[in-house]
């Protein structure tokens, strides 16, 4: 399954206000179903990750490893997803990265 971005404030700001919360020490994701046929995903990083090099590359790595896992599966409801990264994040072995958002991915994209 492919994962498209979200991108609309609105959006956003809908899983920022009423969305369930999970997070780890890599990222903090937030999930709210969005009544379509795709999983929808924001990565954000704060500043307090690092400068803008440092928050780019955690917002890579995280959404490659989103994309990886989502394409491991066959199928999920429609979610918008909104991950907001941790410092941690920019250091992780891919692998590691790999396995947490596996293990959101199934409690978020449970039916």
């Amino acid at each position: 399954m492919r994962a498209e971005r979200l991108r609309r404030t609105r959006d956003i700001e809908l899983v920022r206000r009423s969305g369930d919360v999970r997070s780890d020490r890599h990222f903090t994701v937030r999930s709210r179903r969005n009544g379509l046929d795709v999983v929808r995903v924001a990565v954000a990083s704060p500043r307090a990750v690092g400068g803008a090099v440092t928050r780019s590359r955690a917002r890579r790595r995280v959404r490659e490893a989103i994309r990886t896992q989502l394409l491991a599966r066959s199928a999920a409801p429609g979610t918008d997803l909104l991950v907001v990264t941790r410092a941690p994040a920019v250091d992780a072995p891919a692998a590691l990265l790999r396995e947490a958002v596996s293990r959101h991915l199934d409690a978020v994209l449970a039916t």
